[in-house]
């Protein structure tokens, strides 16, 4: 048999066997979804992670936050809390929940109540007071953005005033406050769940068998293979169109493609930049772009050399060709970065250059930094797909070639994409090819996550590069209000991140994604998510 014949009847084996147990006249009514999605979760509690691919199968379909962004833009609305007031100081955020909002139920859990303001306390307070009863209920898991964030030094306290009305008082103006608030890891969960199971003996459950408010109810996953989940039919803002949704968990976007292609899923993640234009032609796919709000780069980990040595980081961004990276990874549908933040990003510093190719310079530094005979390093390169890289292992061995000009040998490494993640929180790695993706439409989500000192301690700063400088910059930047001092804050930041080269930054890229033209409703995120609640398929 041949290998893409085999390919596409495993994964149409693994679809149909989403549906083992279910009555076949059952299936046959309702409407189900396959997502061909790109990889495997770290897990199901939003609170611990911050990829992409871990957000989409877990706070996405099944958790909400009190406001959230309209899908498609950057602009904040209203969801578990129905309205909101900020006091003239900035200091107090006064929230007036929904009334309501039905949590979901399982086998081992029917809530007796409501969502009320007792639950937005539990989903906070787990991960800001380590004495919380459920801060340290999954061992080894750290509150990774809430630590990027350092939403410790922000909050004062959080209050509830009724059953209906939470509080948050801040130690300081923080600008960023209300778009952060959108983000995963403030998805709230149920302190009815959470009680009942530890009283059961199995507090572990809530982080694996998850109870959220959201559009979609866990069912079941299949370590590497399949998701399921059913719609929540008492969702506060109506019931999704479709019954079942799938994720069915493809980390080769070739098969992907030869999935959608024969009808085994309705849409999947991060097309391959030479397949956009065969997509474009096919009649039965529907092939949606949006300019990503994203960042490819590697991280040096300066604690480690010789990346602690500014000299060999700025040799090693001249020695990149990245218009080859960019013609031969991303087939056009990128655009080599200069700067943390897209160009579509307010604070943008046009005036930056970018680091040019130069052989001769970065042998000349390399020289200067010590290392004229040449020197060995390590370099981690992504295992999956991701919205701001295609292809890592491609890119990872042009930056070889290219590395190996200068007299630099690189030792290529890769792992499986949790253990990739989990070995990095603790500043195993070398260099290291990740990326971001923006959670809002605020340049703070960059600058602080990927390059701040707090997110040394959370596992989101690869590099482990904090500059008092640069953090001085974003701190200020955040208890300014007017967005054009802002502005002059993080372009002055900017400078410092190019002269001081902690990271490689590769390419923006241009998102694509492909879908079934019997599907309806489907938008893309200005994030990266992929958001299924108000779609519907055609009959």
């Amino acid at each position: 048999m041949k290998k893409g014949n085999w390919l596409l009847k495993t994964g149409a084996l693994v679809v149909i066997g989403a549906f083992a147990g279910l009555h076949a006249g059952a299936a046959m009514a309702a409407k189900t979804l396959v997502y061909c999605s790109e990889g495997s979760p770290e897990g199901f509690n939003p609170q611990f992670f911050t990829t992409g691919t871990t957000a989409d199968a877990g706070s996405v379909p099944m958790y909400n936050r009190l406001v959230e962004m309209e899908t498609g833009t950057t602009n904040i609305t209203p969801a578990l809390a129905e309205s909101w007031d900020i006091s003239a100081d900035g200091l107090t955020y006064t929230f007036k929940l929904r009334k309501g909002v039905k949590f979901h139920s399982n086998a081992k859990f029917k809530p007796s109540r409501d969502l009320n303001a007792d639950d937005i306390l539990f989903s906070f307070y787990r991960m800001a007071d380590e004495n919380h009863p459920f801060n340290k209920n999954t061992p080894g898991q750290t509150y990774a953005y809430f630590q990027d964030l350092g939403i410790a030094k922000i909050v004062d306290k959080l209050e509830k005033v009724d059953d209906l009305t939470v509080r948050f008082k801040l130690k300081r103006q923080e600008a960023p406050f209300l778009a952060t608030l959108t983000m995963d890891f403030m998805s709230v969960h149920s302190a009815e769940y959470a009680q009942k199971m530890k009283a059961a003996g199995t507090p572990e459950l809530i982080d694996k068998e998850i109870i959220g408010t959201g559009a979609f109810q866990f069912v079941s996953y299949q370590k590497d293979a399949i998701i399921r989940y059913k719609a929540h039919d008492g969702y506060w803002d109506g019931r999704p169109k479709i019954d079942n949704l799938i994720y069915a968990i493809t980390p080769d976007a070739s098969v992907r493609y030869a999935k959608l292609k024969a009808g085994e899923c309705h849409v999947m993640a991060l097309p391959k930049p030479a397949d956009v234009e065969l997509m474009k032609s096919d009649p039965n796919i529907k092939l949606l772009s949006q300019q990503g709000l994203n960042i490819g780069y590697v991280g040096f980990n300066v604690e480690k050399k010789p990346f602690d040595n500014k000299l060999v980081r700025q040799a090693l961004n001249l020695a990149v060709d990245r218009a080859s990276i960019l013609k031969s990874v991303y087939a056009g549908t990128g655009q080599v970065a200069k700067n943390v933040i897209p160009p579509t990003m307010w604070s943008y510093n046009d005036k930056i250059k970018e680091y040019p190719y130069d052989v001769a310079q970065a042998k000349e530094l390399l020289a200067k930094a010590g290392y004229a005979n040449g020197l060995e390093v390590e370099l981690w390169y992504l295992p999956v797909s991701r919205p701001y890289n295609p292809d890592g292992k491609r890119m990872a061995e042009l930056i070889q070639a290219d590395w190996a000009k200068v007299g630099v040998k690189t030792k290529l490494t890769t792992y499986e994409w949790t253990e990739y993640k989990k070995r990095s929180k603790t500043g195993e790695q070398h260099a290291m090819m990740f990326g971001w993706s923006g959670d809002n439409g605020d340049p703070d989500n960059f600058f602080e996550p990927i390059l701040g000192c707090e997110a040394v301690k959370g596992g989101g700063n690869i590099p482990r590069w904090c500059n008092k400088d640069y953090e001085d910059l974003i701190q200020k930047a955040k208890l300014t209000p007017k967005q054009a001092e802002r502005a002059k804050l993080y372009e002055k930041a900017q400078e410092i991140v190019r002269e001081e080269a902690p990271l490689l930054l590769l390419a923006h890229s241009l998102r694509y994604t492909p879908v079934r033209k019997n599907v309806i409703g489907f938008k893309m995120d200005s994030t990266a998510h992929h958001y299924f609640k108000k779609v519907d398929l055609d009959k």
